[in-house]
Parts: structure tokens; sequence; C-alpha cells
């Protein structure tokens, strides 16, 4: 019997965050897998072991994801991903995938399960808090009310973008192109907000596309309302 592979999301940064069945498949298996080289290094693994302390001494398998655009690249470090999970899945055994926020938004587990799917393996998805809903909360504002549309989109291929559709924009993975990013926003005459490291130790909160720093952290996420 082969193992089913979980991608289970931890939500966005404060341990309490986390879901009880979160919590329990982490305790109730023993090999936990991470993207990246170092498992303990990931921030999805330091949210974990900050309820499931006994993660520490289950097997720990890092996945290298690169974030690099050489989509040759990147489909080769995604197959050697899989095949690493199915060589523990194979072996009976489950492997949970724990990963920053929601396995479904634009997480590397999503290009793992393609590849597991595939090749006939069990996959099931374990959903977390995400970052956009962790940073209205921390706003103190709604993403959508009434018939509002809400559009989510990754700011760092959108430098091009008016944000001229009706509705609310979430802008997410903005850090690197934080300055042009910064200047659609200011053009789309839109009230802006943004949160830093939602939900961390080093929780940092903007009013207005002025406040962000050009050198916002990687945790970044910018809500852009009408």
């Amino acid at each position: 019997m082969r193992g089913t592979a979980y991608g289970v999301g931890v939500g966005p940064g404060d341990p309490e965050l986390m879901t009880q069945k979160a919590v329990r498949l982490i305790r109730e298996n023993d090999v936990i897998a991470v993207a990246g080289r170092d498992a303990k290094e990931a921030v999805a693994y330091r949210i974990a072991a900050a309820v499931v302390p006994e993660i520490a001494d289950k097997e720990l398998v890092p996945v290298y994801m690169p974030m690099v655009r050489d989509r040759e690249l990147i489909e080769e470090e995604h197959r050697k991903g899989a095949a690493l999970l199915e060589s523990y899945l194979d072996q009976g055994r489950n492997v949970v995938y724990i990963t920053l926020g929601d396995p479904s938004i634009y997480c590397t587990f999503s290009y793992l399960q393609e590849i597991l799917m595939a090749d006939g393996y069990d996959v099931e998805l374990v959903p977390g808090i995400t970052s956009f809903c962790a940073a209205a909360a921390a706003l103190r504002t709604p993403l959508a009310e009434w018939d509002e549309p809400l559009h989510i989109v990754p700011a760092v291929h959108k430098t091009d973008d008016r944000l001229d559709q009706s509705g609310n924009y979430v802008l997410m993975k903005s850090a690197s192109h934080m300055p042009q990013i910064k200047q659609l926003l200011r053009e789309s005459g839109r009230k802006v907000s943004a949160v830093e490291n939602c939900s961390m130790e080093n929780e940092k909160i903007y009013r207005s596309a002025d406040e962000i720093p050009d050198d916002a952290g990687y945790f970044s996420l910018i809500i852009a309302k009408e």
C-alpha cells in the first residue's frame, strides 16, 4: 500500500493560526517535507515547531524548489522533488508537506502535487489561513463587500498592469518590484494599505503607498481598494 501525500497549510506566521487538522497530521505522521535546502530553516517549519515541538524528532525531508525563471531547471527540480516524496510513499509512509498559508495559493506543493497525481499517488490538501486574509484582519478591513470583485494577483508579474478592473486588489509577491508597484498604486487612485511579515513578531503595517519602503521584505502584501 502506498502512502498519501498531504499538502498542509500552516497559516501566515502566527502559530496560533494553525488549524487543528494541520497539527494532528503533523503529530500523527513521521515524514515531514518542507521546501528548501534545510528544513529547520524554513519559516513553515518554525511555525509548526512552535505548536508541535516533537516535529524536530521526525524525519525531515527538505525539497529544493528554486526561485528562478529558467523553466527547464524548475521543471527538473520539481521532478526530483516529486521523486523524493514518491520514495517515501512507495514504502507505505505518508508524507506531510508543510507550507506557508494555504496549499492552493501560489504554493510550491502545487507543482509536486501535479506530478504525484499524474503518477497515480493519493494527494490531499489541508487548507490554511491565507496571508491576505490575515493581512485584512491585521488592517481591520474587509477584502470585499456586497458585490465587489476581488482580484488576487502576483504583482511581480504585473508591473505593467493599470489596476483598472472593478473591485479590490490583493498584490502578492511585490517586494522585488516595489518602486514600480508603488507608482502603479499611486496612478490607480485606490486606497492602499500593506502588511509586511503579517502575523509574525516583526509585523509592520502601512496605510498608504508612500509609507511602504522600497526595500520592504519578501513577506509583503498590499491591499488596494476602490
